[in-house]
């Protein structure tokens, strides 16, 4: 049998070929949403495809449904400088996604991340030396 009579899955289910790639984006990010950091469960033309806007990658990010809903076809960039949980290295990690360097993007939004160990850890610790301090 040669290779060009092999028929593969997704030739006869362009489907599948687009749910991969669908699965493809939110494992780049942890199934965390481009904008806000929660569960992403969509997928969001950063340029709205009613202004003109392609379905490839570097169009298309992963999105919770609310962050995708109220953004609706608004400019991305626009739409998130008003957000409250607005973060200047997720926008820097949305641009780079636009032109193409995922792996500068996936680097600026682990910097994004909190870190909640830490936190808690300081917090812990604050909360400690304030009670020894109490107790003296």
């Amino acid at each position: 049998m040669h290779q060009r009579d092999a028929v593969f899955l997704e030739d006869l289910c362009p489907k599948l070929r687009v749910r991969r790639w669908r699965k493809s984006l939110h494992t780049f990010t942890g199934k965390s949403c481009i904008y806000c950091g929660k569960p992403s469960e969509s997928i969001d033309h950063v340029f709205p495809r009613s202004h003109g806007g392609l379905s490839i990658t570097e169009n298309c990010v992963p999105a919770c449904l609310s962050c995708n809903g109220d953004k609706s076809d608004t400019d991305a960039f626009e739409w998130y400088r008003r957000q409250r949980f607005y973060d200047p290295r997720r926008a820097m990690a949305i641009r780079a996604w636009m032109d193409g360097d995922l792996s500068l993007a996936l680097r600026l939004l682990e910097w994004a991340k909190p870190n909640i160990s830490n936190d808690k850890q300081t917090t812990a610790n604050h909360s400690n030396k304030s009670w020894q301090i109490q107790a003296a």
